[in-house]
């Protein structure tokens, strides 16, 4: 492997390394391959995903190595099958043709997943709506994967381990995509590859939407948490926008870590982006090295819904909701105190 991708253009490199076969490799060593002259992605799995309702590469190695990694046994562990974006192209013309619902790019989102499905199958299973249905598909338009009941919605995300720090097998197979299928292409990243270089590459190549995992706000607590520096990141969101590719931001709430403080500076930095940024809240569970962490309460997840919300920002949603409500009652009280349309069932 060449010279990281990264320093090339003034960057620090990830400094990450990932295990494969009890040796250890930089992480675009262990996740790309060329052969002949094909540039191969090592991918872990390929699956129609809960609860964003949409087919999922989830690709092995990442330029990060986060402490609350819930992949972490597949992106620090590199594993998979070698897949040349022919190989992709395949899995998502099998996928069209499954499709149920044709979403406008303008929703092309893990975030506006929530507001079509609940996920609960008991349209399935009960032939009637579940109490927390949107109530907005018909039965016909809800399928199961091997992640449970929803809709196919028609979107292509890459995700798992993350190397868009070197985009040329992106872009090689966001424009195949583009030219074979009417799928929307769309990442969930850390952001640490998307230097304004990377990211107008891959915008003209047929990126559509990104999903953007910030974790922490401070440099300190960020590169305590993923290892890395986080100074770029912060500006994703901005050039994102001004590219015009939908953007969904996540957080996540992880007790003794990233709190309130943290969640406070986020809000205050993506009002200026946009009033109606789609923001996904996450509870943390823990996880990886993180086990001995605590999960968020309700009051501390709802203290900081309403932390983003005063910040003007409209459309926050809650999510991993069961970690911290393991009730229906729980969830009808959470509903009740911040809105349906913004709870991620």
């Amino acid at each position: 492997m060449s010279k990281c991708y990264l320093a090339s253009q003034g960057y620090p490199s990830c400094g990450n390394i990932v295990q494969v076969n009890g040796e250890y490799k930089r992480p675009c060593e262990a996740g790309f391959m060329s052969k002949n002259g094909v540039l191969y992605r090592l991918v872990y799995d390929i699956v129609l995903s809960r609860p964003e309702d949409y087919l999922s590469i989830y690709q092995s190695g990442c330029n990060h190595n986060c402490l609350k990694c819930h992949s972490w046994y597949f992106s620090q562990i590199a594993r998979g099958t070698w897949m040349s974006s022919k190989n992709i192209l395949e899995h998502a013309i099998k996928y069209e043709e499954i499709v149920t619902v044709s979403e406008p790019r303008s929703r092309a989102t893990m975030w506006h997943a929530s507001d079509l499905c609940a996920h609960c199958g008991q349209c399935k299973i009960l032939s009637k709506p579940g109490p927390f249905c949107p109530r907005k598909l018909s039965s016909d338009k809800i399928l199961l994967s091997p992640q449970g009941y929803g809709p196919a919605r028609n979107i292509i995300s890459f995700t798992g381990g993350d190397l868009y720090c070197r985009p040329k097998f992106y872009i090689e197979t966001f424009k195949l995509l583009k030219k074979e299928t009417n799928l929307w292409i769309h990442i969930e990243t850390n952001g640490y590859g998307l230097t304004p270089r990377n990211l107008e590459k891959l915008y003209s190549a047929g990126l559509d939407s990104i999903w953007l995992d910030m974790k922490a706000y401070d440099e300190d607590k960020y590169r305590r948490l993923c290892g890395t520096t986080n100074k770029w990141i912060l500006d994703v969101p901005f050039l994102a926008k001004d590219l015009g590719i939908v953007l969904e931001v996540v957080l996540i709430y992880i007790p003794g870590f990233v709190e309130l403080d943290q969640i406070e500076k986020f809000g205050e930095l993506l009002v200026k982006v946009d009033k109606d940024l789609p923001i996904t809240l996450l509870a943390f569970f823990p996880e990886y090295q993180l086990i001995g962490y605590r999960s968020p309460t309700y009051d501390e997840m709802v203290r900081a819904y309403k932390v983003l919300e005063s910040k003007g920002l409209r459309k926050v949603r809650v999510a991993n909701v069961g970690v911290f409500c393991n009730t229906r009652k729980c969830i009808e009280r959470l509903i009740k105190e911040i809105g349906r349309e913004h709870v991620g069932l």
